[in-house]
């Protein structure tokens, strides 16, 4: 019997229903938090939707116990594989004392945990690539076996950060994976009007370093090319800029109305591509995954975001006086 893409991968029938499983509890999680914010009960939601699958499929390329990685806003499924939970994303949404990510100061979409790994985020974008870069040089000056995976969006690309970041990376070869997740739109922006180039990977020649551009809905050629960039960067080989190209199913945010700027009959277009049907497409013609285990799963996932959601809820908040600590001043 002929392997399947997967199993061509190293990947088990198991790490592929992991995989899956993180995708849906990403989207779930996604969900739940637009329906509080209607309902008012959640200040902001930036979504995932639409990116799960190559979010999950990098992260799975990745070293739990060994690798950081810097995330923007968008990164759901990133940081769950590196094993955040729904409860903290709850938390982080409700700003509770108890969000691992700033006790309640930050947006939510702001994720940062020292003992996961996750290096904490800032509202302006693109801060966290010449970080990434950073803690790779860090790592390699202890000599430590560490690779550096940061993300950001496509118009993020554009940013002086992003530029210097790839450059000093490639010129001291660091394990820095640089992954652009264009998802077509910066903010009401769409791509035509954002780069002249055919795609953002055709930058990396720029830097000297490899770019591949891969199909973002497919989180088995994410893993595949972020696997290859992991064992370049280890290999002392420097850094690459892989761009994983889907798209961003709802509005830029819970404060975006994207029927300004884009047509009802494109963003259906691209729901007949969502991720999460698609990989279950597959995961079903390989016999991986049945009716009876997605149910089980769809039914577990939703008790799991139900207590989050209840949990959080209910959680205090932060005392008014925690508001001065850790501020610095001189």
């Amino acid at each position: 019997m002929a392997e399947t893409r997967h199993e061509q991968l190293g990947l088990t029938n198991e790490d592929v229903i992991h995989m899956f499983k993180t995708m849906l509890l990403a989207r779930k999680i996604d969900e739940r938090m637009w329906l509080l914010n209607r309902a008012g009960k959640i200040p902001f939601v930036i979504s995932c939707q639409g990116q799960e699958a190559a979010q999950v499929g990098a992260a799975m390329a990745l070293d739990n116990e060994k690798d950081y990685v810097l995330p923007y806003y968008r990164d759901m499924g990133v940081v769950l594989q590196f094993g955040m939970t729904a409860k903290d994303l709850m938390l982080s949404g409700f700003a509770k004392a108890e969000d691992p990510n700033s006790g309640g100061r930050q947006m939510p979409g702001h994720f940062g945990s020292k003992k996961l790994r996750i290096v904490t985020g800032s509202s302006p974008v693109t801060t966290q690539v010449p970080h990434a870069v950073g803690i790779a040089l860090g790592g390699r000056m202890e000599g430590k076996d560490l690779v550096t995976f940061t993300t950001f969006g496509e118009g993020s690309s554009n940013q002086g950060d992003f530029h210097e970041g790839a450059n000093f990376a490639s010129v001291h070869k660091l394990p820095v994976i640089f992954m652009c997740e264009n998802n077509k739109y910066a903010i009401s922006v769409p791509i035509s009007k954002q780069l002249a180039c055919v795609n953002v990977s055709d930058r990396a020649i720029g830097y000297g370093m490899p770019g591949v551009t891969v199909d973002g809905n497919d989180p088995l050629a994410v893993y595949e090319a972020v696997k290859e960039a992991a064992d370049r960067g280890r290999r002392g080989e420097g850094p690459t800029l892989v761009e994983t190209v889907a798209y961003r199913l709802t509005p830029h945010s819970s404060d975006d109305d994207d029927r300004a700027y884009r047509t009802r009959e494109e963003v259906e277009e691209a729901k007949a591509k969502d991720p999460i049907h698609t990989f279950a497409a597959y995961l079903k013609e390989n016999g991986i995954l049945t009716e009876e285990l997605e149910k089980q799963m769809i039914d577990d996932i939703q008790k799991e975001v139900d207590e989050a959601t209840e949990y959080a809820e209910n959680a205090k908040y932060a005392d008014a006086q925690s508001a001065l600590l850790h501020v610095y001043a001189e």
